[in-house]
């Protein structure tokens, strides 16, 4: 296809193997390469060039987009303002409390360079983000309510890892079945955190561990484990590489209103994702495509998933969105 949107990643993890998977099934555009801090003889993609980042801007007249695939702990909070600054970039930033120091770090830079920094795209922050302002505009008075799970928690998972005594480990977020419903019926429940959550996780031992001294450093394990009911099963290395190697994930946002006294109104979005990386990437790759038209028209600066409006999502043109779809 003529005018392909050229994207390159930067980070080449489970997320930016997603985001090569994505784009083979988005005919308007093309991966030119794959930027890694590793030796690129090391890195073995689908079939994506790779060359080191050191590089990278040899090429900023070659890519119209560059999505951001590294962590958000260590990562992003570097390399969003320092690519922002040659690249019109898209990134996945999922540490909720410091959204808004990051958004004014990309923001002063993107603005002075001409550039688009379109940050914390993924399904939360991102889609779930749109279904809490849609749920609160329409229904004013109300209550939003978000679930998350059943699915694989990566950064709690690393923090079972690092208790000494702990070969393996992973931990599943998992909602009460009994709060959402409550939440489902309109009632506006007050839920604490640990009813709203529980956390099971699944250990293997190295040898000699103390099970009872490892099942209880997790449990009291603060901000992570302690508020929630938390299961600890131990189990052998060969049943963890068979029952937990994939990542799904997931969630709920549900918003309960009313509209007049006693007429009750519910809300829900939901999402049951076999691969949490995959769907974030889909999710990134779509983004990619507004972040071009945006910066096609010159509105430059940093931007949420709040700043896009939906057609500029969809590879079809206005004219088809409203024939076939509104």
């Amino acid at each position: 296809m003529n005018n392909q949107i050229k994207v390159a990643i930067v980070g080449y993890g489970n997320l930016g193997r997603g985001v090569e998977l994505s784009i083979s099934k988005n005919p308007d555009m093309s991966l030119v390469a794959v930027f890694s801090r590793r030796d690129p003889q090391s890195v073995t993609t689908i079939n994506t060039p790779v060359y080191s980042i050191n590089n990278i801007l040899e090429f900023k007249d070659k890519i119209d987009v560059l999505i951001l695939c590294g962590g958000s702990k260590d990562d992003l909070p570097i390399q969003g303002p320092q690519f922002a600054e040659h690249f019109n970039v898209v990134d996945s930033y999922d540490n909720h409390a410091e959204i808004p120091q990051y958004f004014a770090s990309v923001d002063k830079v993107a603005s002075k360079n001409k550039k688009v920094g379109m940050i914390s795209i993924g399904w939360d922050p991102g889609m779930f983000s749109i279904n809490r302002l849609f749920g609160e505009a329409l229904l004013p008075d109300g209550d939003t309510y978000t679930f998350w799970g059943k699915g694989l928690s990566q950064g709690h998972s690393d923090a079972i890892r690092r208790v000494e005594g702990v070969k393996a480990g992973v931990q599943y977020t998992i909602p009460s079945t009994s709060a959402i419903e409550k939440v489902r019926s309109g009632s506006r429940p007050t839920l604490t955190t640990k009813e709203k959550h529980a956390r099971e996780c699944f250990v293997v031992l190295k040898d000699g561990a103390d099970a009872k001294k490892v099942e209880n450093e997790i449990k009291t394990m603060p901000n992570y484990f302690e508020p929630y009911d938390t299961t600890v099963n131990f189990i052998s290395q060969e049943e963890f590489d068979k029952n937990h190697n994939t990542m799904p994930h997931g969630g709920f946002v549900i918003r309960s209103g009313i509209s007049s006294t006693g007429v009750n109104q519910v809300i829900e979005y939901s999402l049951k994702l076999d691969s949490n990386p995959e769907f974030t990437a889909s999710v990134l790759v779509a983004y990619a495509r507004a972040t071009y038209r945006l910066a096609q028209k010159g509105d430059f600066g940093a931007k949420t998933a709040f700043d896009v409006a939906p057609n500029l999502l969809s590879p079809k043109t206005s004219l088809e969105l409203i024939t076939e779809i509104l």
